[in-house]
């Protein structure tokens, strides 16, 4: 994976989508346990309507949200390359760019490497 330019952003939002409520819920439990994000919610359904091999699609999906400190977003990313059933898996960080200080300073305990 190429390296990534995260500016000034200390923490993310990252986002996937996947097409099952349990894959859902599997990536989201394995990458906290993973210490990879502080927190994941699962969202969902969503319709979703996306261009896929030459043809416009509609689907159901189940969305993850992920909370992380921005220097962990390649290790997440590879995670959930690895992990994901899609062959192109939507993953989509957005910097967090304020929060209350001790939700942050809990994200950044919480995914420190035990």
């Amino acid at each position: 994976m190429a390296a990534i330019d995260l500016g000034e952003a200390r923490f993310l939002h990252v986002q996937t989508t996947t097409d099952t409520r349990a894959e859902a819920m599997e990536l989201a439990h394995d990458a906290v346990q993973a210490r990879l994000a502080a927190c994941a919610q699962v969202a969902g359904p969503v319709a979703s309507t996306f261009w896929w091999e030459d043809g416009i699609e509609r689907a159901e999906e189940w969305m993850v949200m992920l909370k992380l400190p921005a220097d962990r977003y390649t290790e997440l990313a590879e995670f959930l390359i690895e992990r994901h059933s899609y062959d192109e898996p939507e993953i989509i960080a957005t910097p967090i760019v304020a929060g209350s200080s001790g939700y942050l300073d809990w994200i950044m305990e919480e995914t420190r490497p035990q």
